[in-house]
């Protein structure tokens, strides 16, 4: 599983980072054991629609 964070985060920076899979996968980079938040796809499309039009 390969975790990604936004480019804009930079290498310091405390964010989330996300696993893009048959089930997207969330957790904070502040505290990576303890645990992630697991949506479908189809949620993860529906996130960025709806933060594209704001």
């Amino acid at each position: 599983m390969t975790w990604r964070k936004s480019t804009y985060s930079g290498q310091e920076a405390e964010c989330v980072e996300v696993a893009l899979a048959p089930v997207v996968r969330i957790r904070d980079t502040k505290d990576r054991p303890g645990g992630t938040l697991e949506i479908t796809t189809r949620s993860w499309d529906a996130l960025l629609t709806d933060l594209a039009r704001r």
